[in-house]
């Protein structure tokens, strides 16, 4: 899930820019980079937890499990708000979604940076900076099925 999830959310995000016609637009191209990060921090967690079910040296686990809470750190402070924030823009730039969407996309952003910026230090993100990550699969699931609802519209990049 760790691994697919997120690759269905890029094509999820992509569709988004595509329906907007932000793909010609520094929006766009910013949310392309943004979905470029958050597969690469995504699939370097994946691999780390590949490598710690190997016991070859015995460290393998530990040492996996701990750079597995490093990289945790890149979701938060690079990763969802790169994604977030040029898509907030987009999506307020369109009639795609309604606005709220676009909105609610720059808060995740921000709250996103500011959590990873806020334990930055800590080495083991709190459990609950961990659950508020669940927030933004709320409003993957929300949008998509508010687009699926309005998929009878024609959106000015169609016109």
């Amino acid at each position: 899930m760790q691994a697919v999830g997120p690759v269905l959310i890029v094509l999820f995000a992509f569709s988004l820019v595509h329906l907007a016609g932000a793909t010609q637009r520094l929006s766009g191209w910013m949310t392309f980079f943004g979905a470029t990060i958050l597969m690469t921090v995504s699939l370097v967690e994946i691999t780390f937890y590949i490598s710690a079910l190997h016991a070859d040296p015995a460290t393998m686990p530990y040492i996996s499990l701990v750079l597995i809470s490093a990289v945790q750190h890149l979701y938060f402070i690079v990763a969802a708000p790169s994604l977030f924030f040029p898509l907030g823009i987009v999506l307020l730039r369109s009639a795609v979604l309604p606005q709220l969407f676009g909105y609610l996309a720059l808060a995740l952003a921000a709250i996103f940076a500011a959590l990873g910026v806020a334990y930055m230090l800590q080495l083991k993100l709190p459990a609950f900076v961990l659950g508020f990550a669940g927030v933004q699969a709320l409003w993957w699931l929300t949008a998509a099925i508010t687009l699926i609802v309005r998929s009878g519209q024609v959106y000015p990049s169609q016109a």
